[in-house]
């Protein structure tokens, strides 16, 4: 085994590279997030080739810079967040990551967070929260915690993270985030998560449905959960605001979890209400998703969500599950 960063021999067993200090057994999302595209992915409207001053040749549209657009592609777990069309700025986040020594894979995490949109830095606060998460979720792993317990961990770091970014004295406006984390082994699916953001399982089997994984902590929710119709529900005042959230003015209790063990092969979306505003049940997402590689889904469904109005930042993870991590 060699270090992918410098090329130094290590053992299999190895953390990090003694020569560089690299990690060797995590290929991740750049911390502070995937600021920018990654690669020569074309035009993020039609396709086609982007001229040096960052318009497209074929379509002329403005290509996003910054936060505006992300994108990251480790080939078994890939993600796009965008800032939609009506948003001054995004306020998503995702980091996610290949655990295990290069070539022999074991484990995929990812975290998607959602800036809550009326606290300050929202930005700051769904970044912060991946990063600290993803850390500590890897870790919790790499020491032989499960990963329910390493996702608990991961929503504890996301709590005390995202807790240190608030002003003193100003509960009201501390920033503030949703959460939600999966961990994908070959045999399992481990779910978590802290207000809206969501994670649907898409099977490619006719015979397996696909579904949804997470319930939204939201005032609607608990409504519908009480007996409320749906329909009335939704129509309550500030139905749609979040019941948990990660923040230092939320309780901080550990996230939901949910287990899935696939009865056959499928992919697993996690996203932001930006996509499933516009596609909330699972069969209506599983229509659009393709057969694609897992970045160039994301950014379909990403696409799907703007060319529907993109009144929210967009943010999908894609995993593939086949009962193997190749």
């Amino acid at each position: 085994m060699t270090c992918p960063d410098c090329g130094e021999p290590a053992e299999a067993t190895d953390r990090y590279c003694e020569n560089c200090g690299g990690s060797l057994q995590l290929r991740r999302t750049p911390a502070g997030g995937p600021i920018g595209r990654v690669g020569d992915a074309g035009c993020v409207g039609c396709g086609c080739e982007v001229a040096a001053d960052g318009f497209c040749e074929t379509c002329g549209r403005a290509q996003p810079t910054g936060r505006d657009r992300m994108e990251y592609d480790l080939e078994l777990v890939a993600g796009v967040s965008d800032r939609g069309r009506a948003r001054a700025r995004n306020e998503d986040s995702i980091a996610f990551g290949v655990v295990g020594p290069l070539g022999s894979p074991q484990t995929v995490v990812a975290v998607l967070c959602d800036g809550v949109g009326s606290t300050e830095r929202a930005d700051s606060a769904s970044q912060t929260a991946v990063d600290a998460a993803l850390e500590s979720i890897v870790d919790s792993l790499l020491s032989g915690a499960s990963p329910r317990s390493a996702t608990e961990d991961g929503g504890a770091a996301a709590y005390s993270a995202v807790g240190e970014l608030a002003r003193p004295n100003s509960p009201e406006t501390a920033p503030s985030c949703t959460f939600v984390s999966a961990i994908v082994t070959p045999t399992e699916i481990t779910v978590g998560w802290i207000g809206d953001s969501r994670a649907y399982w898409v099977s490619s089997s006719p015979d397996v449905p696909s579904r949804r994984l997470t319930t939204d902590d939201t005032l609607v929710a608990q409504l519908v959960a009480a007996g409320m119709d749906e329909a009335e529900a939704s129509a309550s005042l500030n139905a749609h605001a979040l019941a948990r959230w990660v923040g230092a003015d939320a309780e901080a209790a550990p996230p939901h979890v949910t287990v899935l063990t696939p009865e056959a092969p499928g992919r697993l979306i996690v996203c932001s209400d930006g996509l499933w505003n516009y596609l909330p049940d699972a069969e209506s997402l599983a229509a659009k998703v393709s057969d694609a590689e897992p970045l160039k889904v994301a950014a379909e469904l990403t696409s799907i969500a703007n060319e529907l109005g993109g009144h929210d930042n967009i943010t999908v993870v894609v995993v593939p599950w086949e009962g193997r991590l190749p």
